[in-house]
């Protein structure tokens, strides 16, 4: 097997074509059920082929390694950023969708935040996600240059955001904590804390304990407005900023 930099990215290599009733779309879709349930580390070749009822072996007929695997899980997962049918036609409701979208597929797909700070490729629908984006920005008149930097703006504020939650629902699960559980291993020592005086600014929010973790119902629609405000003032921004408006 050649180094990624002989050969390429996973995308650009065809699989070998031999006699198996596996395929590449199979193995992946595998993988993914696996991350889904018990986060990437659970992935392995061996892992993927005990779910698939298959030898190991057999899926290396597809699948050179692993790290091309993590690709290929990463970009399918990267196609529910896409919105569906035709963008709005105004720009930042056009990119609002786009970052709207972004911030479902991880959260539908939680173990991206790990791959998203460990894999750099970009694979077919990280480009059409690249692609949709300049779209929406298609009906500004500003150098190409400036558009990226709003999709970069919008796409780190999106992951931002996303992560957060995402370490907000799953440390409870990590630790086999419910909410409530955390809350009370939690206020003995926020309270201690507030206590001591050092954090003022902080005393009143810090009161009834933490906030709850997003995943429950009202903490969902509580991120989804959260989400949507920290949004419209960085659209805000940006259109005082270059005098869109």
């Amino acid at each position: 097997m050649g180094s990624e930099r002989t050969q390429g990215p996973v995308w650009a290599r065809e699989a070998a074509r031999r006699r198996t009733t596996l395929t590449r779309e199979a193995i992946v879709a595998a993988a993914i059920k696996v991350a889904d349930a018990e986060g990437v580390d659970a992935v392995s070749i061996r892992r993927v082929a005990t779910e698939l009822g298959a030898r190991a072996m057999s899926l290396y007929t597809h699948i050179e390694r692993k790290e091309d695997l993590l690709d290929l899980m990463s970009d399918e997962a990267r196609a529910k950023t896409l919105v569906e049918g035709e963008l709005p036609g105004d720009w930042r409701e056009a990119i609002s969708a786009v970052a709207r979208c972004t911030r479902e597929a991880i959260r539908r797909h939680p173990w991206l935040v790990d791959l998203v700070s460990r894999r750099v490729n970009v694979g077919p629908n990280g480009l059409r996600h690249g692609e949709q984006s300049l779209a929406a920005l298609s009906p500004l008149r500003i150098a190409p240059e400036w558009k990226l930097r709003i999709i970069a703006a919008v796409d780190d504020y999106a992951l931002g955001f996303v992560i957060r939650e995402v370490m907000q629902r799953e440390t409870p699960r990590r630790y086999a904590w419910t909410e409530a559980e955390r809350d009370a291993l939690m206020r003995p020592y926020l309270r201690e804390l507030i206590d001591s005086g050092e954090f003022p600014h902080l005393a009143p929010l810090l009161t009834d304990g933490t906030p709850g973790a997003d995943g429950e119902n009202g903490a969902d629609d509580t991120a989804g407005d959260d989400f949507e405000r920290g949004l419209r003032w960085m659209l805000d921004g940006i259109a005082r900023d270059l005098l869109l408006d």
